[in-house]
């Protein structure tokens, strides 16, 4: 009976062992997994702030070859660099983005994106402007990075929805839940964003 009861222990305590073992692996092995997911979310989000940036840098020297225009409506572009200045100022940091930190972002890049929207549109009544080289040169850069932008943020909503649907999916979600990895937001598409910006030409 004694060697009975001391075989009983030994086998619980090794199956209490593997236990411990699979338990171990398992976290560590989904610890690295959602590590993993999460930097390519946060890669593809600088990505995406890379081009916005881009968009902004593009600002200045619009600015001065609208300014050069003396009759040009200077509220239009007053809007512009208003907008653009809000939308520079706001820092997120991806590893914390909550979904109203995606609209505040989305809010202040969506103001700059009417904004020289409304713009290029009063260009139109300006022929001279229209037909300045560097005025060209804004709108096709432009439109490559407005293409750039749809790209990333689709490549960031991806990368998103992966690590989101890992963390949620059972039993992920509880050691997420236990090591504080949280949802990420996505990016919400606004009306119009279907449709690539024109470039209008004489």
């Amino acid at each position: 009976m004694k060697n009975r009861g001391c075989m009983s222990a030994g086998t619980i305590g090794i199956a209490l062992l593997v236990i411990a073992a699979v338990l171990f692996f398992w976290g560590k092995n989904g610890y690295n997994t959602f590590t993993t997911k999460e930097q390519n979310v946060n890669t593809k989000w600088s990505n995406v702030e890379t081009v916005y940036q881009k968009r902004a840098n593009l600002i200045p020297n619009l600015e001065r070859t609208v300014k050069s225009y003396s009759q040009f409506e200077q509220e239009t572009l007053t809007q512009v660099v208003e907008a653009r200045a809000k939308a520079t100022s706001m820092t997120i940091d991806p590893t914390n983005m909550t979904e109203a930190d995606m609209a505040k972002f989305q809010a202040a890049q969506g103001e700059l994106s009417g904004a020289l929207s409304r713009l290029m549109a009063v260009v139109e009544s300006y022929p001279n402007l229209k037909a300045d080289q560097q005025y060209i040169n804004f709108q096709r850069e432009y439109t490559a990075i407005e293409n750039s932008i749809r790209s990333e943020t689709v490549y960031y909503n991806e990368a998103a929805q992966d690590y989101n649907t890992t963390i949620k999916t059972f039993p992920n979600n509880i050691l997420a839940n236990f090591t504080n990895f949280k949802e990420k937001p996505y990016f919400k598409a606004a009306a119009g964003a279907e449709k690539a910006p024109e470039v209008f030409t004489n």
